[in-house]
C-alpha cells in the first residue's frame, strides 16, 4: 500500500506543478513532510529497511548522470564572461560565505559546514526555467540565469561529491593528512578513470551502432548502474563521481547523439525524482525543524539576501549590466533537485560514519529549497516590474517543425528582423535548419526536455507547422499556457476538413487557424517543392493593397502583415483593405510562375470539358 501511495502522491504533485507552473520539487517535499512526520502515513525506514541507502544511491546516480549529459564544452566556449565568472569566482564566494556563516551560527563541524555550503550553491533548470517563463525578464537576464542553471547543475554536483569524498577520506584516514590526501586522490582517480573509460566505451558502441536503437536507452541505464556499482566496489564513495564524469564524456563525444537518451532519462527521472523526494522528505525530523526554527530562517535569509548578491556582485565587476539587471539576477536563485538529492544521500552516509549533526543537513537544505522557491516565485515578478526589466510583448515566433515549409517561412521572418526558433525531433530537419542559419531545438517540442532547455527568450507566439497534426494539437495545448490562447496558431488539418461538425475537435483546442482554412501542410509543402518562395511587399499610396491583389491574385498566400511600427500580425485569412494601410508590408508565399501556369491550364481544360 505504501508503494502505491508514493506513486499516487508523486503523480499528483507533478500534475499540480504543471497546472500552477511551479517547480514540482516544491510540492514533492511538502507532500513528503506531511505524509511522513506530519500524519505518519509513510515510514521509509520501516518500508525499505537496509535497502534504503542503496536505493537512494542508485536513484541519485541516475539523476546526476542525466544532469551531466547536458554539459557541453562547446556551449561554454562562446559564453559571456559574466556567466563564466559566476561559475568560478561566484561559486567560490558563495560556497565559502555560506559555509562560514552556517558553521558559526550552528557551531557545526567544519566538514559538515563545507558540505552544506557546496550543496546549496546549486540552482538548476528544473526550478529556474518555470520561474523565468512566469516572470519573463529581459533577454540578458534570462540568458545569464538560464546558462548558470544549466552549467552549475553538473558542476555543483561534482563539487559536492568531491567535498563529500574528502570528508570520507579524512574519516577513514584518521588525522594523518598524507593518508587522507592519498585516499582522496584514490577516490578521485578511480572515479575519473572509470567514468572516462565507461563514457568512451559506451559512446563508441552507440556511435558505431553496435547496440540497436531500440536497446540503446536500456543499455545506457544499465551501464550507468553498473559503472556506479563497480566504482563503489573498487573504492567506496567513488561511484557518484564516476557516473558524473561518464555523463560529461558522453555529452561531449563526437558523433554520439544524446537527445534520445535524454528523452528516456527525463521520463525515468520524473519517476525517480517523484518517489525519491517524497521518501526523503518523509524522513525529515520535525523536532529538528522546530529546534532550528530561527537558525534555519536565518540561514535562508543569509543565502538569499547576502550570499547570492555577493556571488553576483563578485562575478559582475566591470560588466556592462545595469544595477537593475544585477539586482534581478541576484534575486532569482532557487535551489532544486541536485541539492535535495545529494543532501539526503550524504546525510545518510555521514550518519553511518558517526558524524553528529549530519541529519541537520537534510532539514536545512529542504528549508533553503522550499524557502527560495516559494519566496522568489511570489516576489520575482513584482520586482521585475518595479525595476523595469520585464520583457515587453515579445514578437518572436516558435515553429513546431523544422521541415521545408517552416524553414522557408522562418528565413523570411528572420530577414525582417524577427526572432525565430524551430523545434523538431527529426535529425535531418534539424541539421538542414542549422545549415541554413536558423536556431533550432533538437527534440520533441512538448517534452520535459523542451521545458528545461528550449530557449524562448524573445518568443511570444507559436506556429504549428508540423506535418503531424497530432503534434500541432499537443503543441497548441502545451503553449497556450505559455503565450495565451490567442497567440498559438496551427495549420488546418486536411483530415478535419472532411469531418462533420459532430466529429471536429473544438476550436479552443486546435488554436487559431494559421494563414487560411485551406492552407494545409500538404498544400504548402507541395508549393515549396515546386519552387514557391517567400516575398515581402511594401504597401504605399502608389501601390495599394488593391494593386497588390490585382498583381498577385491567387498567385500569393498572404501569411503575415507588418505595420508601420514593425509589429507583426499573423493572418488567418485574406485581410481587408482597411487592415493594410500605406506603410504596411505583406509577407506572402508566392507561387512559382510555372505552377500558376499549370493551374490556369487545368482551369481552362476543366472549362472546355464542361
Amino acid at each position: 500500500m505504501s508503494f502505491a501511495l508514493i506513486g499516487v502522491l508523486g503523480l499528483a504533485c507533478q500534475w499540480i506543478a504543471w497546472r500552477l507552473r511551479l517547480p514540482a520539487i516544491l510540492f514533492l517535499l511538502i507532500t513528503g513532510i506531511i505524509a511522513g512526520p506530519g500524519v505518519h502515513w509513510l515510514d521509509p525506514d520501516a518500508l525499505f529497511g537496509d535497502m534504503l541507502f542503496p536505493l537512494v544511491s542508485m536513484a541519485v546516480a541516475v539523476i546526476l548522470f542525466e544532469g551531466s549529459l547536458t554539459l557541453k564544452f562547446t556551449e561554454i566556449q562562446g559564453m559571456e564572461n559574466v556567466v563564466w565568472r559566476i561559475l568560478t569566482v561566484g561559486v567560490l564566494t558563495s560556497w565559502v560565505s555560506i559555509s562560514v556563516f552556517t558553521g558559526w551560527l550552528l557551531d557545526l563541524d567544519w566538514h559538515l559546514a563545507l558540505l552544506f555550503g557546496s550543496m546549496v550553491i546549486v540552482t538548476g533548470p528544473t526550478v529556474i526555467v518555470p520561474m523565468l517563463r512566469s516572470v519573463r525578464p529581459t533577454a540578458r537576464i534570462t540568458n545569464i540565469l538560464r546558462w548558470e542553471s544549466i552549467l552549475i547543475d553538473p558542476l555543483g554536483a561534482l563539487l559536492a561529491v568531491l567535498v563529500f569524498n574528502f570528508i570520507v577520506a579524512q574519516s577513514s584516514g584518521g588525522n594523518e593528512w598524507l593518508a587522507v590526501m592519498l585516499l582522496f586522490f584514490k577516490i578521485l582517480a578511480i572515479g575519473a578513470a572509470l567514468g572516462c573509460g565507461a563514457g568512451y566505451l559506451c559512446g563508441w558502441l552507440l556511435r558505431n551502432e553496435v547496440v540497436p536503437s531500440y536497446l540503446q536507452n536500456v543499455f545506457v541505464l544499465i551501464s550507468v548502474l553498473a559503472v556506479f556499482a563497480v566504482s563503489d566496489t573498487l573504492e567506496h564513495e567513488s561511484g557518484l563521481l564516476a557516473v558524473t564524469v561518464m555523463g560529461i564524456w558522453l555529452a561531449n563525444m563526437r558523433g554520439v547523439q544524446t537527445e534520445g537518451i535524454l528523452d528516456f532519462k527525463e521520463s525515468l527521472s520524473i519517476l525517480l525524482i517523484s518517489g525519491l523526494f517524497i521518501i526523503l522528505a518523509a524522513r525529515v525530523n520535525l523536532g529538528d525543524l522546530v529546534t532550528l526554527s530561527w537558525q534555519a530562517l536565518a540561514i535562508l535569509a543569509f543565502v538569499h539576501f547576502i550570499a547570492r548578491p555577493l556571488k553576483i556582485v563578485s562575478a559582475t565587476v566591470g560588466a556592462s549590466l545595469s544595477w537593475q539587471e544585477k539586482t534581478m539576477i541576484s534575486w532569482i536563485g532557487p535551489r532544486g533537485i541536485i541539492a535535495a538529492a545529494v543532501s539526503a544521500l550524504f546525510a545518510l552516509r555521514l550518519s553511518q560514519l558517526g558524524f553528529e549533526g549530519a541529519d541537520l543537513l537534510v532539514t536545512l537544505t529542504f528549508v533553503v529549497i522550499i524557502g527560495t522557491v516559494v519566496f522568489q516565485s511570489l516576489t520575482a515578478k513584482p520586482l521585475a516590474r518595479w525595476l523595469g526589466v520585464m520583457e515587453q510583448a515579445p514578437q518572436g515566433l516558435l515553429f513546431i517543425g523544422a521541415n521545408s515549409v517552416s524553414r522557408t517561412i522562418a528565413k523570411e521572418l528572420k530577414k525582417n528582423g524577427f526572432e525565430v526558433m524551430l523545434a523538431d525531433s527529426y535529425r535531418t530537419n534539424v541539421r538542414q535548419a542549422r545549415m541554413e542559419g536558423l536556431k533550432v531545438f533538437h527534440g520533441n517540442p512538448v517534452s520535459r526536455l523542451a521545458e528545461k532547455e528550449l530557449d524562448l527568450v524573445g518568443i511570444g507566439r507559436m506556429l504549428g507547422l508540423s506535418q503531424n497534426d497530432d503534434l500541432n494539437l499537443l503543441a497548441v495545448q502545451r503553449y497556450t499556457r505559455e503565450f495565451g490562447k490567442k497567440r498559438v496558431y496551427a495549420l488546418s488539418s486536411q483530415a478535419s476538413q472532411r469531418k462533420s461538425d459532430r466529429e471536429k475537435i473544438s476550436e479552443e483546442l486546435v488554436g487559431v487557424v494559421l494563414f487560411s482554412e485551406d492552407a494545409t501542410y500538404s498544400k504548402l509543402a507541395s508549393l515549396v517543392a515546386q519552387g514557391a518562395e517567400m516575398r515581402t511587399t511594401n504597401i504605399s499610396e502608389e501601390f495599394t493593397f488593391e494593386d497588390y491583389l490585382e498583381k498577385y491574385g491567387n498567385k500569393a498566400i498572404p501569411m503575415f502583415l507588418l505595420d508601420s511600427r514593425k509589429r507583426l500580425s499573423i493572418l488567418s485569412g485574406l485581410p481587408s483593405a482597411d487592415q493594410v494601410p500605406a506603410g504596411s508590408r505583406i509577407v506572402a508565399l508566392v507561387k512559382a510562375e510555372r505552377v500558376v501556369e499549370k493551374i490556369e491550364e487545368k482551369k481552362q481544360d476543366a472549362a472546355k470539358a464542361q
